[in-house]
């Protein structure tokens, strides 16, 4: 039996109980703090760190007794975060000491930045970092923990989009509660994208169950898709990229004329991601956006639901090596008057569904756009 101090997200209790995968109440968990240390949020990320801090102390618990299957995935979850275990002297609320193992991170691996607190952390956090820790643990014993750590961001874009999915509400007065019966729920497959499979039955439309059906869905982010228009020179821009997939089909023409587009991070609204993507992309600073609605790209095989926009501005620059080499894009622009993007709409010489659909939009817009 083992006991560990923790000084960040895991004394977030949701979270450590879903780790462990057994409830809390078979544990003992109590207060505790670790003199000569101060824990700090890592610097653009969403996760604290542990620092040697004289006349500093840091607060948290210690979970007491914990197994050896408990430590592997404890180890396993914070694998992902590159921390190590120390062993270390803790003190007890009243005053008494006790050893226990400390995850600390990499020397130098992050920058800190200020004190980090817990409930701050819970309210913005809490919940994307538990749905993300259940995708992590579903992969438990089958994925190492290196590929979880490379497939990380992704998770938690995938969490991030989930939790809006949570949100979004139409007129279908159906309850899935009482309409839908899940049987069986894998995850399959995990990297940039999730793979998850499902048996379920659903309702039918003559009110009885149908068989159970046996489906796949690729398991995606939220995106936002911007076409950049310059409503005084009547002007679009599209941006040019290599695209994998259209390669793996054996089109002999991957290279792509689209919109601007990207994942939303996590903490980001869907403007936020349209300004940030239109910079990365195309270098070009919008003055304005114009919703052009949202909607599932592929609801038969992927969870892929994306923002359209409208995205106004100055439109007299374009670029030849555009977006970020950390994310292996090379991309390049152009600008086209608005009646040669229609006539090249027309003629069906792209293949970039969002993009003849915010052409479309753009149609019907434009006069009140430009006026």
């Amino acid at each position: 039996m083992t006991d560990l101090f923790f000084y960040g997200t895991l004394r977030h209790l949701p979270l450590l109980e879903l780790v462990l995968g057994r409830p809390l109440s078979e544990l003992t968990i109590y207060s505790a703090s670790l003199r000569d240390h101060a824990v700090y949020g890592v610097k653009e990320q969403a996760f604290p760190m542990i620092l040697q801090e004289a006349n500093s102390i840091a607060t948290g618990v210690v979970a007491h007794g914990l197994s050896t299957e408990d430590l592997k995935r404890l180890t396993y979850y914070e694998g992902g975060f590159d921390y190590d275990l120390r062993l270390r002297i803790v003190e007890r609320d009243d005053g008494s000491t006790v050893e226990a193992s400390v995850f600390y991170p990499q020397p130098d691996l992050w920058t800190p930045d200020r004190p980090w607190s817990l409930q701050e952390w819970a309210e913005k956090w809490g919940e994307v970092s538990v749905l993300a820790a259940e995708e992590v643990m579903a992969h438990y014993g089958r994925v190492d923990a290196a590929k979880i750590a490379r497939s990380f961001p992704a998770i938690r874009t995938r969490a991030w989009a989930r939790l809006a999915a949570r949100h979004r509400k139409g007129v279908d007065q159906r309850d899935i509660q009482q309409d839908v019966v899940l049987h069986c729920h894998t995850r399959a497959y995990v990297d940039y994208f999730g793979m998850d499979e499902v048996d379920l039955q659903h309702r039918k439309n003559d009110g009885e169950m149908g068989p159970v059906l046996h489906r796949s869905g690729l398991m995606q982010g939220a995106a936002v898709i911007v076409l950049p228009y310059d409503p005084v020179r009547d002007t679009v821009l599209l941006i040019e990229q290599f695209r994998a997939p259209v390669y793996l089909i054996d089109d002999p023409e991957p290279w792509m004329w689209e919109p601007v587009a990207g994942m939303i991070d996590p903490g980001e609204t869907p403007e936020q991601t349209a300004h940030r993507e239109t910079q990365e992309e195309a270098q070009i600073t919008l003055t304005n956006l114009e919703y052009a609605g949202g909607a599932y790209t592929s609801s038969g095989t992927s969870t892929e639901y994306a923002y359209l926009y409208i995205g106004l501005g100055d439109l007299t620059e374009t670029v030849e090596c555009g977006g970020l080499a950390t994310e292996g894009e090379d991309i390049r622009s152009k600008i086209l008057p608005f009646d040669d993007f229609m006539s090249r709409v027309e003629a069906h010489d792209f293949k970039n569904l969002p993009l003849l659909m915010l052409a479309h939009w753009l149609a019907r817009h434009r006069d009140r756009l430009r006026g």
